[in-house]
């Protein structure tokens, strides 16, 4: 099959072990990052197998309809930058492992990075430095204080622990199901969503970007937390309603925030208000990116490639394109 690979930056997947499960296919990869429907027209135009690194490439039914031969779409995580009812109207199959129950230390271990980097004002301390000066301030010891978890699921779990070695008090808010697992694992639960907010001195973002979870952080939310407090978000920037975040810091309520994730990415203008910000640490989205998460990344998403080949098509995320001809409408839910 004819598969296609975008946006791999660092040219990266060609030396990975799980790489050769593609051998015998004739894979093309892409280096850059390019948004323009003319350019990926081109550049798609005979691929039957579109391999997409998380939401770095957006693919809507405009370059869809674009895209003849396209019979499956294989990737890892949310996707909320397909048009899955287009896929499914055109007959592309949307494969996508959702890693239910295997934590990404990877982006765990990043988040613990931001909180003691924010905290210890490390990134401040080092330009300082480089300016030739000697101490730029004075930072802060995590022992004691207490880490709130938004989300207790696999990564929210880790950072947990994380926080449970350093001393610090768990505090936990999150849906009915997430909870009983916290109550389980011994941790403390938040009585309300707003003294969740009113407690913490870390606040790390842990959950899904689904329509549930959208924007399920608002002004108020934010606006609850000590002027000391750090929010930390290795999720997704739409779990924030669009521009709270930028308004909350400028109003002293969290008092800092340490990113990894934006509304729109790439996030390229270095005159974004977040990256001008003295009181924000930002990261480009590598919570994921090291050599060991993309061993098991792109092993889900190369045998989800193998089976659909086999005829057995897995994770599948538009179930009703397997019983669809082209052009042919899904039944109406």
């Amino acid at each position: 099959m004819k598969i296609t690979i975008l946006d791999d930056y660092f040219d990266t997947l060609r030396g990975l072990r799980c790489f050769s499960k593609l051998g015998g296919h004739d894979v093309t990869i892409w280096n850059d990052h390019v948004q323009d429907d003319d350019v990926l027209a081109e550049r798609l135009k005979d691929t039957e197998v579109l391999v997409l690194i998380r939401e770095r490439t957006k693919i809507g039914a405009p370059l869809l309809e674009r895209l003849p031969t396209l019979k499956l779409i294989s990737q890892r995580s949310v996707y909320p930058h397909i048009d899955i009812a287009a896929c499914t109207r055109l007959g592309v199959v949307v494969s996508s492992s959702q890693h239910a129950g295997v934590p990404s230390y990877a982006a765990a271990e990043l988040t613990w990075a931001l909180v003691l980097a924010a905290s210890r004002q490390i990134p401040q301390q080092v330009s300082a430095m480089k300016a030739g000066k000697w101490q730029m301030g004075i930072g802060d010891t995590l022992r004691g204080k207490t880490l709130g978890i938004y989300g207790y699921g696999r990564i929210g779990g880790a950072v947990a622990e994380y926080g449970k070695a350093f001393g610090m008090n768990i505090l936990i808010w999150a849906r009915e199901a997430s909870l009983e697992r916290a109550r389980a694992d011994g941790y403390a639960i938040a009585p309300s969503k707003d003294s969740f907010f009113e407690q913490c001195d870390v606040l790390s973002l842990h959950m899904r970007l689904v329509d549930a979870t959208r924007g399920i952080i608002e002004e108020a939310d934010l606006a609850r937390m000590k002027p000391t407090a750090l929010l930390v978000n290795t999720s997704r920037a739409q779990l924030i309603k669009a521009g709270a975040l930028c308004a909350a810091l400028k109003s002293g309520r969290p008092g800092m925030a340490a990113l990894d994730v934006y509304e729109s990415e790439p996030m390229l203008d270095v005159d974004n208000p977040l990256l001008t910000m003295d009181n924000v640490i930002c990261t480009p989205h590598i919570g994921y990116v090291t050599r060991d998460e993309y061993e098991i990344h792109f092993t889900d998403i190369f045998d989800q490639v193998i089976a659909y080949e086999a005829g057995t098509p897995t994770n599948v995320v538009n179930p009703d394109v397997l019983h669809l001809k082209p052009d042919q409408p899904p039944p109406a839910s």
